[in-house]
């Protein structure tokens, strides 16, 4: 019998196939646990996914993951076996569906609530070029708040076509899931007492125009074999959502018992030094105790943005929206319109879907919203879904926001700490791990001042914002040294506004900028701009290049896309002015 295989598995008995769930779960727990990766909600849907190709014909039938993190059997099914232990590395796997990677990967898939729409699309591709294929939608309960989905609900009708929703319920987001839908999911997925309540109810679906078949146990191999087939032939002729509920880490009762810690672990070879977010919430959490304006919101989040302790000292004051990143923007401006001081945790990539609320409701109305972006610059293992690199580029554009980059946890703290006064739109970005503390003298931070960290002879200064920039800023100085360069380095901690005083009073012909970000529209393009009339100053940035930036650590990436300590180096000895 073949390891994995989803050609073979056709011709398999059901204990066949019951034993190959086991061997599934068992490679994927060894392998996230050794490289790290989305444990518990993979174990979850093992029998879903098997049942899914022994019934459908992939990559004819086209699968559709929403978020896409719980693609790990799939992969394995899908003849990937032989690289599945290079999942999550450069070079090897991705954590998610890559077109690019396999033909059973249909439709590239990282943030929630996009899978509905795409499969409508890919079904009405279908219908127009007199194809014929099912599309199958997989979506989480968590995602299933997301307006998206509904905003795709609204087009099922007019695009005349069929697809089939599996919706996962499992109770689970990262964060339990909240909100309105999922007290309707939970209703619907009672036990037989409730079952007429429960057909009453499933008509809101099949208003959309959906038949609704529920609730099934989504870890019951045999039910979803049997439910799946009978969909199949429905598909022919109407859309169809089917409800089931599964266990997260279901096979594994540590997962099982703490489904939350083992939505993503790190793996056994990668070791997190202190937490930007949890100092950010420690902080957060001893400002509120006096200050009774200040509001968390947090969009399905709330452990990994450090406010758990902020969640349960102060539950009146504490919202998660689960995962609708642009209600959340709104919700936080009008909370502001109202004199509270609300503070949006939320991570860099996810942050992205709230741009246009960004612009219109907090900064045109300068409200005094501080977006706490966590997991910026590069994220890592997960990604270009989920790399945090282009916030200070579609931020530095927005007028009425000041945005803050802290060098270390003491200054992100000294950041959280002055914004309980300021009177603004501010931003707050960093990534996930402080691995460095620097050394200051600064007693108290002024909101848009920057700092000089290490004074030079005067020819040459490196303006570096984030803790990575100013790292390896002071890497590159110590190689110079051999070479006679000495640098001056600044804290540009401020983005937006620029320290025109700092920058004014830097007597140099040669400044470099580092950055944590995209090149394009970032840090070093403000302070290019800045220059732009002085011949006499020469400006060179240095941030990551003009593409989507994969897996991989976040050294080697950062290495690979631009922030390079020899090419920073070479380019200062062959500019320098000595």
């Amino acid at each position: 019998m073949p390891e994995f295989s989803a050609t073979e598995i056709k011709n398999f008995t059901k204990d066949q196939l019951k034993n190959l769930c086991e061997r599934l779960r068992e490679k994927v727990k060894s392998t996230v646990m050794h490289n790290g990766g989305h444990l518990s909600s993979n174990l979850g849907i093992i029998e879903l996914t098997v049942a899914l190709h022994y019934v459908f014909n992939f990559p004819n039938d086209k699968l559709i993951f929403d978020v896409g993190h719980q693609c790990y059997a799939h992969k394995l099914l899908s003849g990937r076996e032989d690289k599945f232990d290079s999942l999550r590395q450069r070079g090897g796997l991705s954590g998610f569906p890559k077109r690019e990677e396999s033909e059973y990967d249909c439709y590239n898939t990282g943030h929630a609530g996009t899978s509905v729409s795409a499969a409508l699309g890919f079904a009405k591709a279908r219908d127009i070029r007199g194809e014929d294929f099912n599309v199958i939608a997989l979506i989480g309960d968590g995602s299933f708040n997301n307006g998206l989905v509904y905003e795709a609900f609204n087009s099922l009708r007019p695009l005349n076509t069929n697809i089939l929703v599996i919706l996962n319920d499992n109770g689970m987001s990262i964060s339990p899931t909240v909100g309105s839908m999922h007290e309707y999911l939970e209703q619907l997925s009672r036990d037989d007492v409730h079952r007429q309540k429960v057909e009453k109810h499933s008509n809101i679906f099949e208003r959309f125009g959906f038949s609704y078949d529920g609730v099934y146990d989504g870890n019951d191999l045999d039910c979803m074999i049997d439910k799946l087939t009978e969909i199949k032939e429905k598909l022919k002729t109407q859309s169809v959502i089917l409800h089931i509920l599964t266990k997260k880490g279901k096979g594994y009762s540590f997962c099982e018992e703490h489904p939350q810690q083992t939505h993503g672990i790190a793996g056994d070879e990668i070791s997190v030094a202190q937490s930007y977010s949890e100092v950010f919430g420690k902080t957060l959490t001893e400002l509120a105790a006096t200050n009774k304006s200040i509001v968390a919101v947090t969009a399905a989040m709330t452990p990994s943005l450090g406010l758990s302790d902020f969640f349960e000292k102060f539950p009146e004051r504490a919202i998660d929206v689960g995962i609708c990143e642009e209600h959340a923007t709104i919700l936080c401006a009008s909370l502001a319109a109202q004199g509270l001081k609300p503070y949006y945790a939320v991570y860099s990539t996810f942050l992205q879907r709230s741009f246009d609320e960004i612009i219109i409701d907090i900064c045109s109305q300068r409200l005094p919203v501080t977006l706490c972006i966590d997991r910026a610059g590069i994220s890592g293992e997960d990604g270009e879904t989920h790399q945090g690199v282009f916030d200070l580029s579609f931020l530095n554009m927005i007028p009425e926001l000041t945005i803050a980059v802290p060098k270390d946890i003491n200054e992100l703290r000294q950041m959280v700490i002055a914004s309980a006064e300021f009177k603004a739109p501010l931003a707050i970005r960093y990534p996930k791990e402080c691995n460095t503390v620097f050394e200051s003298e600064e007693k108290k931070l002024r909101i848009g001042s920057w700092e000089i960290l290490k004074h030079g002879d005067g020819g040459v200064a490196v303006l570096a914002c984030g803790e990575r920039a100013i790292s390896l800023a002071y890497q590159v100085s110590g190689e110079l040294k051999k070479y006679g360069v000495n640098l001056t380095i600044v804290n540009a901690r401020f983005v937006k506004p620029l320290d025109v005083d700092t920058l004014n009073s830097l007597k140099t012909k040669l400044i470099i900028t580092i950055e944590d970000n995209q090149l394009i529209g970032g840090f070093g393009s403000s302070v290019s701009a800045y220059y732009s009339d002085n011949k006499e100053v020469c400006v060179k940035n240095f941030a990551y290049a003009d593409k989507f930036i994969p897996h991989g650590t976040v050294i080697e990436l950062a290495e690979e896309f631009g922030l390079s300590k020899s090419a920073i180096v070479d380019y200062i000895l062959k500019n320098a002015v000595r």
